[in-house]
C-alpha cells in the first residue's frame, strides 16, 4: 500500500528524529520527488522543503511555482519569493518560522548557495551532511516503484531489440546511438535514464565512452549498448554486448567469463545477503579467468530514481541487503586497444532470493547484418 503525504514526510521526520537534528531539508531531486509525489525543477531558483522532526514541515519557493505546488496538496507554511526581490527575505522568514538550531542536508544535492543562504539568515544554525541517511528511505523499492522499473525496463528491451534488427555493417555508433534514442521515445520512455553509450570494437573496451560519428562498424566488432529508459519517475540500466557477423575465439571466451561472473552474482543474492558479497562473487570469477588485469569496475550500484544510487556493489561495502532493494549487476572486462564486455541486469531482491527484471536474453548474440 503506498504512503500518502503525511505519512512520507514523517519518514524524513523520523530521519531528524533519529539524527538528534531539528530538521532535514530537501531540494529538487529524487528524495524531494519521493517526498511529495511530484518532481519539481533544480534551477538558479531556490526551493528547499524542511521537515522538522517534531512540528509541520515548511516550504520555501519561487513564486512561479506556486500554481504547481498547490497539486501537491501541502498543507504547511509556505514562503515564496520573486524575481526582482529575491530570496534573502524568504530564508529569513522560513528560518524565523521554524525555530530551529540544526539542519540535516542532502550532501550530493543540495548546491552551496542554499547552504550560504540558510547561514545568511541565520549565522548559528548548524548544517550538517546526512546523504546517505536520507537517501537510505528510497532503497527498499515499493510495490508502485516496481512496478515503474518494470515499465521503464520492458521500454528499454523493446528499444533494443529495434536497434539490433536495424543494425548495418557500415553505420557509424552515432547513427546506431540516433535509432536506439528514437526507439525508447517510440515505445513509450519519459525521459532518457542517461545518454547512451554505444560503442564498437575499441570503443567498447571504454567503460563510459561515446559514440563516434567517425568509426563505421566492421564484421567481427563487439558492440556494446548502455542505456535505459525513463518512465514514471524511475530509470533502467541496461547493457547488452553483441558482436557483429562473426565472434573470435578470444571474444567468446572473454563474453562467457562475464557471463559466469554475472550469474555467479545472481547466485549468492538474497535478502540479507551483503554488497561485499555480491561483487566478490563476481569478481572472483573475472579474477580467475585469464583476463584478470582487465577489470576496471566494481559490480554494480542501486538503482531507482537515480540511475546511481545505494547501495554500491563492491568489495568493503558490508551493507546488508534487505528485500526490495535493486541493484544493477554488470560485470565486464575491457582491453584497452581491443574491446570490450559487458552483462547488465537490473535485479530486485526478494525474501527468498531475487528477481531479474531484465528479460532480453544474454547468451552471446552473433547478429547477421
Amino acid at each position: 500500500m503506498s504512503k500518502n503525504l503525511s505519512q512520507r514526510l514523517a519518514d524524513y521526520a523520523a530521519v531528524a528524529a533519529d539524527l538528534g537534528v531539528d530538521a532535514v531539508a530537501l531540494v529538487p531531486g529524487p528524495n524531494f520527488s519521493r517526498a511529495v509525489g511530484q518532481s519539481f525543477m533544480s534551477h538558479e531558483r531556490p526551493f528547499v522543503l524542511v521537515i522538522p522532526a517534531d512540528k509541520p514541515a515548511a516550504v520555501l519557493l519561487p513564486n512561479l511555482e506556486l500554481g504547481s505546488w498547490d497539486t501537491v496538496g501541502f498543507d504547511g507554511a509556505v514562503f515564496d519569493w520573486r524575481d526582482q526581490t529575491g530570496y534573502a527575505d524568504a530564508f529569513a522568514a522560513l528560518t524565523q518560522h521554524l525555530g530551529i538550531s540544526s539542519l540535516a542536508v542532502e550532501g550530493q544535492v543540495m548546491r552551496v548557495f542554499v547552504h550560504h543562504a540558510f547561514k545568511d539568515a541565520q549565522p548559528d544554525l548548524t548544517i550538517t551532511d546526512a546523504e546517505r541517511e536520507i537517501s537510505a528511505l528510497r532503497m527498499i523499492k515499493t510495490p508502485e516503484d516496481i512496478a515503474a522499473l518494470r515499465a521503464a525496463i520492458g521500454i528499454s528491451e523493446r528499444a533494443l531489440q529495434r536497434t539490433l534488427d536495424s543494425v548495418k555493417l557500415g553505420q557509424s555508433e552515432k547513427q546506431i546511438e540516433q535509432t536506439l534514442v528514437q526507439a525508447l521515445f517510440a515505445e513509450g520512455a519519459d525521459d532518457l535514464s542517461f545518454g547512451p553509450i554505444v560503442a564498437a570494437a575499441d570503443g567498447s573496451a571504454r567503460p563510459h565512452a561515446h559514440a563516434r560519428e567517425d568509426y563505421a562498424v566492421k564484421a567481427g566488432d563487439a558492440l556494446l549498448l548502455d542505456f535505459g529508459a525513463r518512465k514514471n519517475g524511475f530509470a533502467a540500466d541496461i547493457t547488452r554486448t553483441v558482436f557483429l557477423d562473426h565472434v573470435t575465439d578470444e571474444g567468446r571466451d572473454v563474453y562467457d567469463t562475464v557471463l559466469r561472473a554475472n550469474m555467479a552474482g545472481l547466485a549468492v543474492t538474497r535478502a540479507g545477503v551483503s554488497a561485499h558479497d555480491i561483487d566478490d562473487a563476481v569478481i572472483s570469477v573475472l579474477e580467475a579467468s585469464p583476463y584478470g588485469d582487465r577489470i576496471r569496475t566494481k559490480t554494480g550500484h542501486g538503482l531507482g530514481r537515480e540511475v546511481h544510487e545505494a547501495p554500491y556493489i563492491m568489495r568493503g561495502n558490508h551493507m546488508t541487503l534487505p528485500a526490495g532493494t535493486v541493484y544493477t549487476n554488470e560485470p565486464g572486462l575491457y582491453e584497452i586497444g581491443n574491446f570490450g564486455v559487458r552483462i547488465e541486469d537490473d535485479v530486485l531482491i526478494t525474501d527468498d532470493g531475487y528477481e531479474t527484471l531484465t528479460n532480453f536474453p544474454k547468451e552471446l548474440m552473433v547478429i547477421k547484418c
